[in-house]
């Protein structure tokens, strides 16, 4: 395996969203784990020579558990503190319920900022939905390609189109409210948070059962594996996106094409629905 570049093991590897998968690579004598101070030049030494075609940036071992965080180019993984295991995936902090590796890319890729990828931060470590950029109240709803839609929820609920993003704080509280008040949703998936977004999206709407695909996907659970489909949809919905100024999600759409941007509670959505105001 010496000297085959980084991104050739991402492709060959079999990724889990919610946790990352291990892959080893070659073991270098570090500091214990338990010791306060972390030789971060020897892990990046055991780095090169496993990963030579791999640039390697920033290496922090100081504030993740085991686990010592790598930035290579505006992409990061993980390594644990001997530099034997290699984690490629989303890391959370399940205390105060955030998507820590998220966070560190929008860091790292301050575009998405730009485009509304984030605003601020909540008490929960969660994006606030941007609302700098103008953006659409009504559109035509006869826009969206019928193959880029994912349904859940009972039938005969109160319908909404959600624009979402499976990796956003919001959207993620967004769909309980939807489930608190029995809404038969037409999620469709936009990719504010870039490819690892954009996998799971295409992952929910090829799965047999894309209702428990939803909510695995929001709980930061495995998504089933389906068969192929077409996702071609899901183009059709950024370029929804894109052409009415939505940078950022949630999007709520009512049947009537009347637009709400960002999170709502169950109560909200109802006087939406009903066609009152929020």
């Amino acid at each position: 395996m010496e000297g085959v570049p980084f991104w050739t093991l991402l492709a060959s590897a079999s990724l889990t969203l919610g946790m990352g998968a291990g892959i080893v690579a070659k073991s270098v004598q570090a500091a214990p784990i338990a010791s306060v101070h972390v030789d971060t030049g020897l892990v990046r030494e055991a780095l090169k020579l496993r990963l030579p075609k791999t640039r390697i940036g920033a290496i922090d071992c100081s504030r993740f558990g085991g686990l010592c965080e790598v930035v290579a180019g505006t992409t990061l993984f993980y390594v644990d503190r001997t530099a034997r295991y290699l984690m490629i995936g989303r890391l959370y902090d399940m205390e105060t319920r955030s998507d820590v590796t998220a966070a560190r890319l929008l860091e790292l890729n301050p575009d998405l900022l730009a485009a509304g990828a984030a605003g601020k931060r909540d008490s929960d470590g969660d994006e606030q939905p941007s609302t700098a950029s103008p953006a659409a109240t009504k559109v035509d709803l006869g826009q969206l390609p019928a193959n880029g839609a994912i349904h859940w929820g009972p039938a005969n609920g109160p319908k909404l189109v959600v624009l979402s993003d499976f990796h956003c704080g919001y959207c993620r509280k967004l769909s309980a409210e939807l489930v608190k008040m029995g809404a038969h949703v037409e999620e469709r998936p936009i990719s504010i948070f870039g490819a690892e977004s954009r996998k799971l999206a295409e992952a929910v709407l090829c799965a047999g059962d894309q209702q428990a695909a939803v909510h695995a996907a929001y709980d930061g659970r495995p998504v089933a594996p389906g068969a192929k489909c077409d996702t071609a949809g899901l183009d059709g919905n950024e370029a929804f996106a894109k052409a009415h100024g939505f940078g950022g999600t949630p999007v709520i759409i009512r049947e009537d094409g009347a637009v709400l941007q960002g999170f709502h509670t169950a109560a909200q959505l109802k006087a939406f629905v009903a066609g009152g105001r929020v």
